[in-house]
Order: C-alpha cells, then structure tokens, then sequence
C-alpha cells in the first residue's frame, strides 16, 4: 500500500454518473458527482431512500463502477482497475460495516474478523493473532468462538467493525452502522467509529439519520442523485503514527490451503446435504467397484476352466462349416488319428468317443458319460489321476475292460469306500476300476466334468458304445508357438484325406481369446452401467452447488467486498466440489470391495485389481472437477453489489 499524501485527496470523484438500465429503460441515479475526501475526514454522506447514497457509496468503496466521470483514489485513476485490481484495493484499503452485520452463520467470531487476511500474505498465526487483539479491545475477549447467532446485534456489529480493521482499515465504509441496533448498542457503535476516527482512519458514513449524521466533522447531503450540501473538506491536523500493512499477495499453495479449509467448514455447516451429495457418488464408484470385480471374476473363472484343458490343444470335429450343428455327423475315423501323429511338433492324438450309460455296483445305478479315449488323456488334458493309474497303450491294444472314475462318479457309485479293484458293470459288460481322477469341477457350460468314467478307446468302441466313428480328435501341440502352424498341416492333411471339408478345427487358445473379449464387453457393459449411476452423481453435485451458490450469494458478496478475488471464489467452491467427489469416492471405493468381498463369500467368483479402484475413483474427481466448474464460475462472475443486496 503506498504511503498516504494528507496534502492531496485520498478519494477523489469528478463528474462521477452511474445509469442503471433494464431493457430499454435508462435510469440515470448519480448525475455528474464531484467530490474530493481527504486522510483522516469522518464524513456523513446523508440522503434518503432513492436519493443515490447507496450507489455512491459502492462507488467509493470499489464494488461497483461508475458509468461515466473519474475516480481517483490516492492520485490513481481506479477505472484502469481490473475485478482482480479492485479487489485489491478493497482488502488494502477499505473495510466495511453493514447495517445487516454479513457475518457468516457458520464461522465463529475469530474466523469472521480474519477473513479480509485470508486473501493476503499475513500467515495464520498473524491472522488469529490479529483477530484476538481486535476483538478484545471491542470488549469481546470472551466470545472468540462464538457464532453470530450466539452473539446480541451489538456485538455482531463489532465483530464487523473488527473485521473491517484487519487489514488496517485506511478506510472505513460505514452502511447505516446503527440501524439493526437498540438505542444502547448504535450509541456504543457510533462511539467507536469516533475513537478509529481519532486514530487517524477516514471514516465515511452512510445514513438518512440526521442527528446520526451530525456526528461527524463533516456533513454531505445528496438528493436526487445530486449533491445539494457540502462544507467541504476539513484536512485533519494529526495522523495516524503508523498504519497495519499487508505482507503482500499469498502464495498459490496458501490460496489453495485456506480454499480448502473453508470448504469443510461450508460442508461441515450442511452436514446432512453434505451426505446426501456424498451418497450419489458414493453408490456410483461402489457400483463400479463391485460390477467390474463381479465380471472380471466371471472372466477369470471361465477362462480358467478352458485353460485347464490345456491351451495348447487343437480340437477337430466332424462336419464342415455347413454341417455343424445338425445332428451327429461320421467323418472322423481311428485312422484319421493314425495319420496326424505323423505330423511335426506333435505331442499326443486322442481319439475321443463319449455316450451316456448306466453303470451298477452293487444295488447302487447311476447313469453317466462313458468316455472313450486314449492312454495320453491325462497329460494331453493335464488332467492327473489322484489315486490308481490311468489305463496304458496296452491296455489299448488288448481291449481290457478297465475303467478310471470321475470324483463324482466314485462317491456316487461307492460313497467312502476306495473303489480301486472293485468291478463295476457298464452296458453289461464288467469293468474293473484302477484309478479316480482328480476333482475338475464344472466346464465353462456349467455342467460337472467330475461326472463321467474313462475306458481304453477300442474296448469303449467296440464293447461299449458300438461305434468306430469319432466325436473328435484332440490334439497336443509340443509348444503353444506352433499352434498356427500345426492347425494348417492338420487342416491340409485332413482336406487330402477326405477329399472335402467334412471337418472343422478349433484351437482352444483362440477359444481362450474368444472367450476373453465376450467377457470383456460384459464387463464393460457391466461398468458401464455403473458408470451412469456415477454421471447421476455427478450431475447431482452440480445441482447441490448450484443451490449453494444461490443461498450462499451474500456471503459471495461479503467475501469479494473484504478483498476475494475472482479466483478465490472460484477455488472455494470448486474444492467444495472436488471434496464432495474425492471423499465419496473414498467410501466409495471402500463401500464396493466390501461389498465385492461379500459377493465372493457367497460363492460368486470375484477377482480384485488396482485398475478398477483406479479407475473409479478418478472418474469420481473429474466429476467433481467438471461438474463443479459451472457453478464455481457462476459464483466467481457474481456482482458484488448484487450479491450484498442478496436476501
């Protein structure tokens, strides 16, 4: 702030006009104001209702602009401030007493009067220091924490008078000071407002009270728009000794910080409206969460059912492209099974036959799916047996009627008993166990692989299903890099073999792939889905700030009049709104894998991963970012005037 000159104006206005318009319609309320106001005056500028004192007054306090005319303010022509540049000047040098007090409901006393310092450089320790000292020598040492609504009209009006000295006060605005007070408490204001005069600090008085008027040194009448009365300027003799300065404009991060804090004070004083915001967004990033946990799991779980078959398998079926799907189709034959063994990087060729049959032992029947197949099942499936062995190629050659059971099949058939050496009758004929495999569980159709017994494939084909034609040929490739390759040797064997395409090649890593993106779209599908609830949320935390920018439009208005820039404004309530979304976006997240972990113990595969949390809680911040921007620029555009007027 620059040093004052008590030989030149402090405040100087010259043809100073100001015209209202709506629509068509002109309204001119200060018609050419020519005015000069010098360090130190107590000034009453006294007019009735209509007359322009309120204008005038907004004038001379920066909040408002005149539409024609020169403000000088200290030898500096103010119409070459910008909204930032007269926000400046108002936290530098003006404070301003309401006739409606403007404190905030939710601060208490200290945090009303520091708000002018929390938009300059004075760290917080100075502002509470401050704060203190003010108030205490307002009589008010035994109400620092105390809110407005705990507080007579009095010392409210106090605290607005502490507050407009924060920042030094040079320039106090006083707007009908004593007009919400009793007798006693506007005797007591009016006297304070002589001792700052005594101090040396321009006190400049706004009222239609004349004998309220006559208290100061100098009385200007206006009416009309026009001043009809002035005496002219009286030069005090004594100045101020010294006079409170800034430490200059705070730091970004200090901006930020304070932003920040009273957003959570704004939140905290609305707790319930608070949650209820919370909840949109809260439900969204939860449903999120728990759907793309829910459909990765789902994923996972079929994926690997298929895997565990082997990804490095080749199935070939019978029928062509045009067959598939109409019956049961006899192309593939044993020998078909003899010639692709030949091929290169080949591991193993099942032949593989399947019908269902009743078996017996005992009292005990139980019908299921007799597989016909090869010595090399278990280790072209990786399928191992978990008790017995697996029959041989002997076994084979020698069509012996051996059998390895499926988990299921053995606690169907023989409960707790070991069924190793036991015989049991398949289709009449006698089988004898020697193995069980281990527990596979259910296929990716859902049906239980556990459930089926496995025989030598000759003695299957021959004494059991009756049938030389295969269902399908499985084959192992020695290494899943060769996959490609071995399909189009196989594809070419078999087209040289049976002349046409009475066949069809699946591989099980292109199953596995296919599989991969079905699941996929689900799952995108699925967080998709979630996504809406979680833009529901968002455009819920609009709607809640643009509520609160409309009942909070005075206290906007007191803030840009104790010095709140633009950017203040705007950072205050779009931290609001990023708080809003990050802490919904907290519990979110912590609400949907609780609720994840809940749907895994209930036997619904489930897989957890960072991206999803990532994801959520991301998209649960820009929501805040992007739907908190609207309203934060809508209040930062405010006009004070306006904002003040705000009922």
């Amino acid at each position: 702030m620059e040093m004052t000159n008590p030989m030149q104006p402090l405040i100087k206005l010259s043809a100073v006009t100001k015209t209202f318009r709506n629509g068509e319609i002109a309204t001119q309320v200060l018609q050419g104001i020519d005015l000069e106001i010098y360090p130190g005056e107590f000034v009453a500028i006294m007019g009735q209702s209509g007359s322009g004192k309120s204008t005038l007054m907004n004038i001379l306090g920066c909040l408002d602009r005149a539409t024609s005319g020169e403000y000088f303010f200290n030898g500096n022509n103010v119409a070459g401030l910008d909204s930032d540049g007269l926000a400046q000047l108002r936290r530098e040098a003006f404070g301003f007493v309401f006739q409606s007090y403007n404190l905030l409901a939710g601060s208490n006393a200290c945090e009303n009067v520091e708000m002018p310092a929390t938009y300059s450089g004075m760290t917080a320790q100075a502002r509470r220091e401050r704060s203190t000292q003010l108030l205490s020598s307002l009589g008010l040492q035994e109400r620092f924490y105390h809110r407005p609504n705990q507080l007579s009209g009095g010392q409210q009006q106090r605290v607005s008078i502490a507050r407009a000295l924060m920042n030094g006060g040079q320039i106090i605005l006083a707007d009908e000071p004593t007009g919400a007070l009793d007798s006693h408490s506007g005797k007591e204001v009016m006297r304070l407002l002589k001792e700052l005069s005594a101090q040396g600090h321009t006190i400049i008085l706004i009222t239609h009270d004349a004998e309220l008027a006559h208290h100061a040194q100098r009385l200007i009448e206006i009416r009309d728009g026009k001043i009809i009365a002035d005496p002219g300027p009286t030069i005090p003799q004594v100045l101020p000794a010294s006079e409170h300065r800034l430490q200059g404009a705070p730091k970004l991060k200090t901006e930020i910080l304070e932003a920040t804090k009273t957003a959570f004070r704004s939140l905290h004083s609305n707790i319930f409206r608070t949650v209820l915001t919370l909840l949109g967004i809260v439900i969204g990033v939860a449903s999120v969460i728990a759907l793309m946990a829910i459909g990765d799991g789902a994923k996972k779980s079929v994926v690997d059912s298929i895997s565990a078959m082997g990804s490095n398998l080749l199935l070939v079926r019978p029928g062509g492209p045009n067959q598939r799907g109409r019956g049961e189709v006899a192309t593939l034959v044993p020998e078909d099974v003899t010639a692709i063994a030949q091929l290169p990087h080949i591991a193993a060729v099942l032949p593989e036959l399947n019908g269902s049959f009743t078996l017996r032992y005992g009292n005990v029947d139980h019908t299921t799916e007799v597989n016909a197949t090869a010595a090399e099942f278990p280790d072209a499936r990786k399928w191992p047996v978990a008790s017995g062995t697996f029959f041989t190629t002997e076994d084979e050659k020698n069509y012996a009627t051996v059998v390895v059971l499926g988990k299921s099949v053995a606690t169907k058939l023989f409960a707790d008993k070991n069924p190793l050496g036991e015989f049991i009758i398949i289709n009449n004929v006698l089988f004898q166990v020697i193995g069980v495999m281990s527990e596979r569980g259910a296929d990716p159709g859902g049906q239980d692989q556990d459930d089926r017994v496995f025989v030598p494939f000759k003695t299957g084909s021959l004494r059991v299903i009756g049938q030389r034609f295969l269902r399908n040929i499985t084959i192992s490739v020695d290494d899943e890099k060769n996959m490609e390759a071995v399909q189009t040797r196989v594809h070419a064997l078999m087209l040289e073999r049976h002349g046409t395409e009475d066949f069809h090649i699946r591989s099980m890593s292109s199953l596995i792939d296919m599989v991969s993106e079905t699941q996929n779209t689900m799952t995108f599908l699925l967080g998709s889905i979630a996504a809406i609830s979680l833009l529901v949320g968002g455009i819920g935390v609009m709607n809640i700030m643009l509520v609160s920018v409309t009942e909070r439009t005075r206290e906007i208005g007191v803030r840009m009049a104790t010095g709140a820039r633009t950017r203040n404004i705007m950072q205050q309530f779009l931290i609001e709104a990023l708080v809003v979304s990050a802490l919904g976006g907290v519990i979110g997240v912590a609400i949907g894998l609780g609720a994840a972990m809940l749907i895994a113990k209930l036997g619904t595969p489930v897989a957890y991963s960072l991206t999803p949390v990532i994801l959520a809680f991301s998209c649960a911040f820009l929501t805040g970012l992007l739907f908190g921007y609207l309203p934060a620029r809508k209040a930062a555009r405010l006009d004070p005037v306006t904002a003040l007027a705000t009922e």
